[in-house]
């Protein structure tokens, strides 16, 4: 068939990943990137920002479920949470599904993506926009983080694109000695680090930038489907180390506490303490 569409993942020179679009729903061009949404035959609806892929309705779950669930169970106790980036509302809808959370805010930078995602995957956030926990604010996370109050949140989950870019003022020393001057006593951040088969210098550098603020720094793992290359690093920052080894029971009984149990389609208490033990091709970059 000659009208045949393919859209080509621009994230790599020399490799990539296509997708056969069934029809194109949105291309703009906002104030910071080049914004597409398409329906694919194979993985629902798809989202790139600068022609990377961002989110798809087939396999969000895996990336939102470990950004969130890991972190917000790790802790325990979280009842404040400050979301960066994460447009789309799908770590939004999975940190509000934690009883014991009474606040979420959420800082993204493109208002356009939010809108986009409301419109035309309105599935990933659910009623989490409506939610009286949420704040979301469209604004500049740097500008957030620099501003707010000493040990006002608990933990901060960081959805970004890679550090180009719009993202790259994401990954800094002073973002991180902000980070853990907002955070409390117990407090931890996590973020997106890159696929570390294709951008492992994004894990080292990243790494070596949060270890001069905080007393534990790690990864853990999550298989995403459309982040190719193997494995996806979560970066982890925590103040306290005793946080990345909570055992399975222990966990487990905080899923069910909170309500996230039986939730979930990736995240179980057998791959929240697994995820930390690293392949050695990824530990070697910590």
């Amino acid at each position: 068939m000659a009208t045949d569409s393919w859209v080509n993942e621009t994230l790599y020179a020399e490799w990539g990943q296509r997708f056969l679009v069934k029809r194109e729903l949105a291309r703009v061009q906002s104030d910071f990137q080049d914004i597409m949404v398409f329906e694919s035959y194979s993985h629902g609806r798809v989202m790139l920002l600068d022609g990377v892929v961002q989110i798809t309705e087939r396999d969000e779950f895996v990336y939102q479920e470990m950004l969130t669930h890991v972190p917000l169970l790790a802790h325990g106790k979280a009842e404040r949470v400050l979301i960066i980036g994460a447009g789309d509302g799908g770590v939004l809808r999975r940190v509000l599904q934690h009883k014991n959370v009474k606040k979420a805010v959420m800082v993204e930078i493109d208002g356009e993506v939010i809108r986009l995602a409301k419109e035309f995957m309105p599935g990933i956030a659910g009623d989490a926009w409506n939610d009286p926990r949420a704040e979301v604010i469209v604004g500049d996370g740097i500008d957030y983080v620099r501003k707010a109050a000493d040990a006002s949140f608990d933990v901060i989950i960081v959805d970004s694109t890679d550090p180009i870019g719009v993202g790259e003022v994401l990954f800094t020393e002073e973002f991180y000695a902000n980070s853990a001057r907002i955070l409390s006593a117990q407090g931890l951040i996590v973020n997106q680090c890159g696929v570390p088969f294709q951008q492992a210098d994004e894990l080292r550098e990243t790494n070596i930038r949060r270890g001069k603020s905080f007393g534990d720094t790690w990864a853990y793992v999550a298989a995403v489907p459309t982040y190719v290359g193997g494995f996806m690093t979560l970066g982890w920052a925590a103040k306290d180390k005793a946080l990345r080894h909570v055992d399975v029971a222990t966990i487990r009984a905080r899923a069910e506490a909170n309500g996230i149990a039986g939730l979930t389609r990736y995240w179980t208490p057998e791959i929240h303490v697994g995820a930390f033990n690293l392949p050695p091709y990824i530990s070697e970059n910590l």
